[in-house]
């Protein structure tokens, strides 16, 4: 995914467990890699299966087991009500999309590998079918579809419809109920239009907005959870000034009050320079407030990582170069130094806790 690192739809992806929360971001080739992936990423038509065949030797189980999952991403919901990645192992399927909406369903495949305090979105029962034509992706759902809370309805929207837009094959998403076309909740009556998007936005925060017509709807990466087990959220808001200054401001500015959500921004931190942007990559420039409470020009990981996923949201942002004084000597916690631009992971929030 250019934008969004969307995994391909046609291509079975070994994906390596990274924690983003506790480890940093996968870089990309020629790009920083801030805990390089255990095992390599390869499509399809490029892999060479190594097997009991090719080696003569029986493979570990717990090996084979990796082999023969893909990590996805599944839009759960959280103890506080937000809808939240979680990248999981499925087992591998030439029908990703539907699998993965399968794992949504409440009391289905997702219950014995689902994170603590994290619930699926789609109610207990729900049968589903996905057919894909060019770039939409029209789901079908079973009369079961029907047993949710009518308060829920945006965040099942919300779940289904980024779980979908995951793959790069997917940009839209159309629903149906029993055949027939469903053009607003058949509970609460939430309006769905033509399609859904991701423009539609994800966990909305519109709480401090007061014109909406003059601000543009943007997505960024709050923290939750507690010490040894964040995660992150991501959050519409609506953004004044260009979309990387607004991300930015909205960032420092950080969440709701009320929220239960988490910011490694102190408020005083603030750009130098307008962001620049070359080939995909961002270059920002903060006064030394972005340190935070640490010292010797040492920049928190979840700094690093809020940005990146936020700014990754931005059509044409790639990655992300970080700068303090126009210095770009930069040092992360682990001691390592910070010295070339940071790409979005292939997944986000991966692991269990």
């Amino acid at each position: 995914m250019s934008k969004n690192k969307k995994t391909t739809i046609v291509s079975a992806v070994i994906i390596s467990s990274l924690l983003l929360s506790g480890c940093g971001l996968l870089g990309g080739e020629s790009k920083e890699s801030i805990d390089p992936p255990q095992t390599v990423t390869i499509t399809e038509e490029e892999e060479t299966t190594v097997t009991e065949e090719t080696t003569g030797e029986e493979m570990p189980a717990e090996q084979d087991a990796v082999e023969n999952t893909i990590m996805t991403e599944l839009y759960l919901i959280d103890k506080n009500g937000y809808v939240v990645p979680q990248s999981l192992p499925l087992p591998k399927t030439e029908s990703v999309a539907k699998q993965a909406l399968e794992y949504l369903v409440q009391g289905g495949p997702v219950t014995e590998i689902l994170p603590n305090g994290f619930t699926a979105v789609l109610p207990v029962d729900t049968e589903l079918s996905v057919d894909i034509k060019g770039k939409t992706a029209t789901v079908n759902f079973s009369n079961e579809f029907k047993n949710y809370q009518p308060e829920n309805e945006q965040k099942i929207l919300q779940a289904v419809t980024w779980t979908l837009t995951q793959f790069d094959s997917i940009e839209h998403v159309k629903l149906k109920l029993n055949g027939h076309d469903l053009n607003e909740m058949p509970v609460g009556g939430t309006p769905i239009g033509e399609s859904l998007t991701r423009a539609d936005g994800i966990n909305l925060d519109t709480s401090d907005v007061i014109d909406l017509t003059n601000t543009k709807a943007a997505t960024v990466y709050y923290l939750a959870g507690d010490e040894g087990s964040y995660y992150y959220v991501p959050v519409t808001r609506r953004v004044q000034n260009n979309d990387i200054e607004g991300v930015v401001a909205e960032l420092v500015k950080g969440p709701n009050y009320s929220s239960n959500l988490l910011t490694d921004f102190l408020p005083d931190v603030a750009l130098l320079d307008e962001p620049k942007v070359e080939n995909g990559e961002v270059t920002l420039n903060f006064n030394e407030s972005v340190y935070g409470s640490f010292e010797e020009k040492i920049i928190s990981q979840h700094v690093i990582n809020s940005l990146v996923l936020s700014l990754t949201e931005q059509k044409g942002i790639e990655s992300v170069s970080i700068m303090v004084n126009g210095e770009a000597e930069l040092v992360r916690e682990n001691g390592e130094k910070l010295t070339e631009p940071v790409t979005r992971p292939e997944n986000v929030n991966t692991g269990s806790f």
